[in-house]
C-alpha cells in the first residue's frame, strides 16, 4: 500500500536569564553569560526563560494516511485487531490483509446465493476469529488458518450486535467461552473451535446458550456492547450497553473452571438487576470504547458514546461492585446536533476520544472536554461509516464505501502539561515535560504562583528557584511580602542549581544567605517561646556551611565569612566556622583568649597540627602543664622538641621546682622513648638535672657512656653547668670522659680518695701518667691526710708505685717501721727481677747458639737440577740463563723472577732493587787505566769482588725472599684481575 499524510508545526519556548538593579554584581555575572535578548512566550504564560523558536516542524498528534486502495465494490464493514484487517466487499467477497505483509491480500468467498447482507463484522483480539453476522439473522465464521466460511447453525435466527470476547481463555483455534448480544436484547454464552484435521466436517459451534436479557423500561433493548474483564483475585467484571443503560456483572469464577463459563456470574442477576448506569437521550444505539495502555494488560478507562454525550471515567479493577471510577459526562460539542448530525463511532486514546461524523472527524480531550482536533473529509469520498482502532498497534481506521483512511497516533502527551497546568495539577503537569525544559519552566513558574497567592511561600520559594524568571523580581517579591524564611529557601535552592563555573554568583548567594541567617538567628535568639526554631534554624546554618558543594566557594571568602560572623557577635558560629574551614589556628586562639585552655588543648590534640603545638604551647604550659606534657607525649614524634624548648625555658625560669618536673618528665621522654639525639635537647636536660635533680645528673652521664663520639650533650657546656652549680661528682665524670685523667684526679681528691683512685687507673696505655696520678694520690695522702697506713695501701693497689717514689713525702720524724715491711717487699721484689733477667739471658744465649747451627746447616743444604728442566713462568729450558731454585720445587729464571715480583713490591723496594741492578751494572764494566800498578789493581779488584757479592746478596733478599708462586705475593694478589683493567680493552681486540 502506498500512504501520504500532512504535517503541522509547533513553537517552542527557549532560556533566558536577565536581571535588574536589585543585584548588580549578580545582574552583571549572569548577562556576561546570557547576551541574547528573548521574547516572551505566545502562550499566554509568564515568561518561561527560554527562547520562543521554531527549531523543526511537529507532526500533528492525530497524523492522516489515506490508504491507496480502490475496491472493486462498495465496502460493507470493516474490523482490525493484531494488524489483521478484514473488508467486506459488496455483496459476496471478504477481503483479508496481514498489514505485515500488505502485497498479499487474501479473498474468500461467503458463496451465499440469496439476497443476504453483512450486516456487522467481529473480529477477536488475536485477529484469528472473524464472526459476520448477516441481516437475515444469519452467522459466519471464518478462521485466519482455513479459506472456507463456517455457518454457524445454532446462531441461526438472532441478529448479532456485539461480542465480548474472551481474552484470557482464547486461542488460535479455539475462542474460549465468548458472549453474544442481540438486536433482542438476550446475552448468549457460546464457543467455536476448529478441528485441524479432521476427516469429517463438524460444527464449529460447540454450544449456544442464553444466560441473561437486558431491558430498558421499555422492554428488551439492543445489546449494543460487551466487554469482558478479569481483575484480581479471580473476579470477572461484564460490562454490557444498550442504548440508554449501562450494565455492570461482577462475580467470581472459580479457579480451574473458566472453561465452564460465565453462567454463575449471570446466574446471581437472575431475579434482580444488576447496577447499571441510565441516561435520558437516545441515540437510537451507544458504543463503548476502552483504552489499554499496553499489550496483554487490562483497559485503564473506557468512554461510552450515548445520547448525552460522553461518559468518561477509569477502570478500578479493585472495587467490590463496579469497575468504574472518575466518571464524568462529556457533553458533545454544540455543532454536533444528535437529531441532525449524530455521532456514528467513539475511540479512544490515552488523553483523547475521537467522534466519527458522517463527514469529519472531531478529537476532545479528555481532561477538559475541549475540542483539540477536527478533520474534514471531501465529498468525493462519500459519507463516513465506521471508525475503529487496533488496540495492538494503537492506529485507527476510517472508511467510507469506497475509502480507506488510517490515523496515526503521535506524541499523544505533548500538550498534555498544558491542561494539567490549568487545572492546577502540576505534579501531573511535571510529569508530561519533564523531558522538554522549556515547558517545565512554564509549570514551574505557574505552580510557583499559584502557591505564592494562597500563601504558601516555602512551596512557592522551591519552585521560584527552578525556574529562569527574574531573579530580582522573585527576590523583591518576598522581601516585600516580609517573607524571609521563604527567601532563604529560595536562595539555597538557587544557589544548589547554580554551575561550579558560576563563581560570582555562587559567591554572592552564599554571603547573602550567611547574612540572613545571622539575621534570624538574632531575631529568634532574643525570644524564649521561640527556642526550638531557634534551634532547628541554627542547624539548617550549620549545614549549610559544612555543605561540600560550597565548600570551595566558603573557604575562598572565609575573610568576608569572618567579618559577617564578627559583626553579629556569632563567636559560637565563628568557632564552628572555623572549624569547618580546618583554621584550627583561629579556634585554638579564641579558646585561649577567653581563657577556655582545656578545650584549646583538646581541639591541638584532637587535629595533631604541630605547627599550632609549637605556637600555642608558651601559653598552654603555663595554665595546665601537665595536659600539655601529657599531649605532647602523646604527639610522639611528630612534635621536633627541639622548637618546644623556647616554651619549657620560659615557662622553667617563673616556676616552681614542681611544675619544672613536668618539662623534665618530656625531656626524659624525648631521651629515652624517642631516643633523641639533637645536641640542644640533651643539654636542656642536663640544665634542668644540673637546677632542680642534681641525683639524677650522674646517672644520666653515666647512662650516657664515656665515649665522646656517641655523647649526645655538649662536654664543656655541661662541665661548666655542672661546675657552677657545685656537682663535682658529676665534672669528675666529664673529665674522665674528656680524658683530662690530672684534672679528674685533682678534682677527685677534693670529694672521695676512692674516686680518684677509680680515676687514676683509667690511662692504662700511658703507664707514666698513670704513675704520675697515683703520686697525686699518695702525696694527697701523706701530706693532707697524713696517713701512713692508705700511702702504703696506695702501694699495693698501683703496681708502679715503689717505696722509692713515696718516701719524699713522708716527713722526717716518720720512723721506718711505717715502712720496714713495704722496704722488705720491695727488695725482694728487686732480687726475683734479678733471678728473671739471668735466666732470660741464658734463654737467649741457647737461642743464639741454635741459630748458628741452623745458618751453617743452611749453608751446606743443596739441591739437584735436571739437564730438562724448565722455568715455571717462561716454561723455557731452565740451565740456559741464571735461575733461582726455591725449596718449594719451583725454579725460575732470574729475569723471570724479578719481572713477576718487582710490580708487587712497595714503592721503596722497588727504588733500591733498581739502585742495586745499577751499582751491579757498574761494577761489571772493566777498568778503563791499564797503566796501574799490579798491586794497586789487586787491592781495587779484591775490593770490587767482595762489594759485587755483597750486591748480589741483597739483591736476593729482595727478588727471592719467597717462592712467587707459594709465598704471601700469592695471597695478596688473589683480588685482583688476571688482565690489567687499562688493557682489558686492547686484550678484548686482540681474541676478536
Amino acid at each position: 500500500m502506498r500512504t501520504g499524510g500532512g504535517s503541522a508545526e509547533c513553537a517552542a519556548p527557549g532560556p533566558r536569564w536577565a536581571m535588574a538593579s536589585i543585584l548588580d554584581e549578580y545582574e552583571d555575572s549572569l548577562h556576561r553569560s546570557v547576551s541574547v535578548q528573548h521574547s516572551r512566550a505566545s502562550v499566554g504564560i509568564p515568561h518561561s526563560g527560554y527562547v520562543n523558536a521554531r527549531l523543526e516542524k511537529e507532526t500533528p498528534i492525530f497524523n492522516k494516511q489515506r490508504i491507496d486502495f480502490t475496491p472493486p465494490e462498495k465496502i460493507n464493514s470493516l474490523v482490525v485487531s493484531s494488524n489483521q484487517l478484514c473488508m467486506s466487499l459488496g455483496k459476496d467477497t471478504l477481503l483479508r490483509i496481514d498489514l505485515g505483509k500488505p502485497d498479499e491480500p487474501n479473498q474468500v468467498e461467503l458463496g451465499r446465493k440469496d439476497e443476504a447482507k453483512v450486516y456487522k463484522m467481529f473480529l477477536d483480539h488475536t485477529g484469528s476469529h472473524l464472526l459476520i453476522a448477516l441481516n437475515t439473522s444469519e452467522c459466519l465464521y471464518l478462521n485466519r488458518s482455513v479459506q472456507k466460511v463456517r455457518a454457524l447453525s445454532r446462531w441461526k435466527g438472532h441478529l448479532i450486535e456485539s461480542v465480548g470476547w474472551n481474552k484470557f481463555l482464547g486461542s488460535e483455534t479455539n475462542t474460549g467461552p465468548i458472549l453474544v448480544g442481540t438486536s433482542q436484547g438476550q446475552i448468549y454464552e457460546a464457543e467455536i473451535s476448529v478441528s485441524e484435521g479432521s476427516l469429517f466436517s463438524t460444527n464449529p459451534d460447540q454450544y449456544f446458550r442464553q444466560v441473561y436479557t437486558l431491558e430498558e423500561e421499555s422492554g428488551p433493548a439492543p445489546v449494543c456492547c460487551l466487554e469482558i474483564e478479569r481483575g484480581i483475585e479471580g473476579k470477572f467484571f461484564i460490562i454490557a450497553t444498550t442504548r440508554k443503560r449501562l450494565f455492570q456483572f461482577v462475580g467470581k469464577v472459580p479457579e480451574g473452571t473458566e472453561q465452564q463459563g460465565f453462567s454463575s456470574i449471570f446466574a446471581v442477576h437472575a431475579d434482580h438487576l444488576p447496577s447499571f448506569r441510565e441516561f435520558p437521550a437516545n441515540l437510537g444505539f451507544s458504543e463503548i470504547a476502552f483504552y489499554t495502555p499496553k499489550l496483554r494488560s487490562n483497559p485503564r478507562s473506557f468512554a461510552w458514546m450515548m445520547g448525552n454525550g460522553v461518559l468518561y471515567g477509569t477502570l478500578d479493577y479493585s472495587r467490590p461492585d463496579s469497575i468504574l471510577s472518575d466518571e464524568r459526562v462529556w457533553v458533545y460539542p454544540p455543532d454536533i446536533d444528535i437529531t441532525v448530525n449524530k455521532p456514528i463511532s467513539i475511540v479512544l486514546t490515552q488523553f483523547h476520544f475521537l467522534l466519527l461524523l458522517s463527514d469529519r472527524v472531531k478529537a476532545v480531550c479528555t481532561l477538559n472536554g475541549q475540542v483539540v482536533f477536527q478533520d474534514l473529509f471531501l465529498e468525493k469520498f462519500g459519507l463516513l461509516t465506521r471508525m475503529i482502532k487496533d488496540p495492538t498497534v494503537q492506529q485507527i481506521w476510517i472508511h467510507t464505501e469506497k475509502v480507506v483512511f488510517r490515523y496515526h497516533v503521535q506524541r499523544e502527551s505533548r500538550d498534555v502539561w498544558k491542561m494539567y497546568m490549568n487545572m492546577n495539577k502540576f505534579d501531573l503537569a511535571k510529569e508530561y515535560c519533564k523531558d522538554r525544559p522549556e515547558c517545565l519552566d512554564i509549570v514551574l513558574a505557574k505552580e510557583a504562583e499559584h502557591c505564592f497567592q494562597n500563601k504558601r511561600y516555602l512551596d512557592s520559594a522551591k519552585c521560584y528557584a527552578l525556574t529562569q524568571n527574574y531573579f530580582e523580581e522573585i527576590a523583591l517579591k518576598f522581601i516585600e511580602a516580609k517573607q524571609e524564611e521563604a527567601l532563604m529557601e529560595f536562595l539555597i535552592k538557587k544557589l544548589s542549581n547554580l554551575k561550579p563555573s558560576e563563581k560570582t554568583q555562587t559567591t554572592l548567594l552564599t554571603t547573602w544567605l550567611t547574612e540572613l541567617y545571622l539575621n534570624w538567628l538574632g531575631i529568634l535568639q532574643g525570644d524564649p517561646s521561640q527556642r526550638n526554631l531557634y534551634l532547628d534554624t541554627r542547624e539548617k546554618f550549620r549545614t549549610f556551611l559544612s555543605s561540600p558543594k560550597n565548600k570551595d566557594c566558603l573557604f575562598n571568602n572565609r575573610a568576608s565569612i569572618y567579618e559577617l560572623l564578627a559583626s553579629h557577635g556569632d563567636t559560637e558560629h565563628m568557632v564552628y566556622f572555623a572549624v569547618i574551614m580546618q583554621d584550627y589556628e583561629r579556634v585554638v586562639a579564641h579558646h585561649c583568649q577567653h581563657d577556655e585552655y582545656d578545650e584549646a588543648l583538646n581541639v591541638l590534640s584532637r587535629h595533631r597540627d604541630e605547627k599550632l603545638f609549637y605556637k600555642f604551647s608558651p601559653v598552654l604550659i603555663q595554665h595546665i602543664p601537665k595536659k600539655v606534657v601529657d599531649a605532647w607525649i602523646s604527639m610522639g614524634s611528630r612534635l621536633d622538641a627541639r622548637n618546644l624548648i623556647p616554651a619549657l625555658v620560659n615557662y622553667s625560669q617563673s616556676a616552681s621546682t614542681q611544675q619544672i618536673n613536668e618539662a623534665i618528665r618530656y625531656m626524659e621522654f624525648c631521651v629515652y622513648q624517642l631516643e633523641e639525639t639533637q645536641q640542644a635537647i640533651h643539654n636542656y636536660l642536663l640544665s634542668l638535672y644540673a637546677l632542680c635533680r642534681p641525683d639524677s645528673l650522674l646517672s644520666y652521664l653515666e647512662q650516657a657512656g664515656t665515649n665522646p663520639n656517641r655523647i649526645h650533650y655538649d662536654l664543656k657546656y655541661a662541665l661548666r653547668l655542672c661546675a657552677e652549680h657545685g656537682h663535682h661528682r658529676a665534672c669528675v665524670h666529664i673529665y674522665k670522659v674528656m680524658e683530662l685523667y690530672e684534672e679528674a684526679v685533682d678534682l677527685a681528691l677534693q670529694v672521695d680518695v676512692d674516686l680518684a683512685k677509680s680515676c687514676a687507673d683509667l690511662p692504662e696505655d700511658d703507664e707514666e701518667l698513670r704513675k704520675k696520678l697515683w703520686l697525686k694520690i699518695a702525696r694527697h695522702v701523706v701530706q693532707e691526710e697524713k696517713d701512713v697506713k692508705k700511702a702504703m695501701a696506695c702501694l699495693s693497689s698501683c703496681a708502679l708505685l715503689k717505696i722509692e717514689d713515696v718516701l719524699p713525702f713522708f716527713p722526717d720524724f716518720v720512723t721506718i717501721d711505717h715502712f720496714k715491711e713495704a722496704i722488705c717487699n720491695s727488695l725482694e721484689d728487686y732480687n726475683k727481677h734479678i733471678e728473671e733477667l739471668k735466666r732470660e739471658m741464658e734463654e737467649a744465649t741457647q737461642s743464639a747458639k741454635r741459630i748458628r747451627e741452623d745458618i751453617q746447616e743452611m749453608r751446606n743444604k743443596y739441591g739437584s737440577v735436571e739437564p730438562q728442566e724448565k722455568c715455571a713462568a717462561c716454561d723455557f729450558p731452565l740451565l740456559n740463563r741464571p735461575f733461582y731454585l726455591f725449596l718449594c720445587g719451583h725454579m725460575f729464571h732470574y729475569d723471570c723472577l724479578l719481572q713477576a715480583v718487582f710490580p708487587n713490591l712497595p714503592a721503596y723496594k722497588q727504588a733500591k732493587l733498581e739502585d742495586l741492578q745499577k751499582k751491579l751494572a757498574a761494577t761489571s764494566q772493566p777498568s778503563k787505566s791499564h797503566h796501574r800498578p799490579k798491586d794497586t789493581d789487586t787491592i781495587s779488584l779484591g775490593k770490587g769482588q767482595q762489594s759485587r757479592e755483597q750486591i748480589k746478596a741483597d739483591i736476593d733478599d729482595i727478588v727471592a725472599a719467597e717462592c712467587v708462586y707459594c709465598g704471601e705475593l700469592m695471597i695478596r694478589s688473589i683480588d685482583k684481575p688476571f688482565i690489567d683493567p687499562q688493557k682489558y680493552e686492547e686484550e678484548m681486540q686482540s681474541w676478536l
